[in-house]
């Protein structure tokens, strides 16, 4: 009996260690795992319900961002931004996408761009890039993301 008792001690043992070892490669695979995934890229780029049926991922994300530009020339061509800054021909736009779909436009300026009114060019933005369609977020690993990038919009200038 006390043969028995020892010898199912030492199995209960064994088997204990085993699971923590088996617990410890767990916990490397998963470190491992995510030193692999590269967090400053995305696995699907923002996109709209126009580009979502194109299946090449770069043709896609060329769609989104004609999309963008076309959408954000069109709304700033009805205001006078062009008439009242006619020297500026280009305007850089940071535009974050929110995992909730939500989508913030921030002008980018020059540091020594002293030529206009940058409060007012940043107000006249935010006005106009309003009631913008909807757009799906940027994912990585299924997961909705945060995404910002920077666009040129180029101004009609007549």
């Amino acid at each position: 009996m006390r043969k028995l008792t020892a010898i199912l001690f030492l199995g209960l043992l064994c088997s204990c260690q085993n699971l923590q070892n088996q617990k410890i490669s767990e916990e490397e695979l998963l470190k491992q795992e995510l030193q692999k995934v590269n967090w400053n890229q995305v696995d699907e780029f923002p996109s709209v319900a126009t580009c979502d049926s194109i299946k090449d991922e770069t043709t896609r994300k060329q769609c989104f961002f004609d999309f963008l530009t076309v959408t954000i020339q069109q709304k700033l061509d009805l205001d006078t931004l062009s008439i009242l800054y006619p020297q500026i021909d280009t305007i850089q736009v940071k535009v974050t996408v929110y995992p909730d779909s939500r989508i913030e436009f921030e002008p980018q300026f020059p540091s020594d761009s002293l030529a206009y009114d940058k409060v007012k060019i940043d107000s006249i933005l935010h006005s106009r890039l309003t009631d913008f369609p909807k757009i799906n977020p940027a994912l990585k690993r299924g997961i909705p993301v945060k995404t910002q990038f920077i666009l040129p919009v180029i101004l009609n200038v007549e």
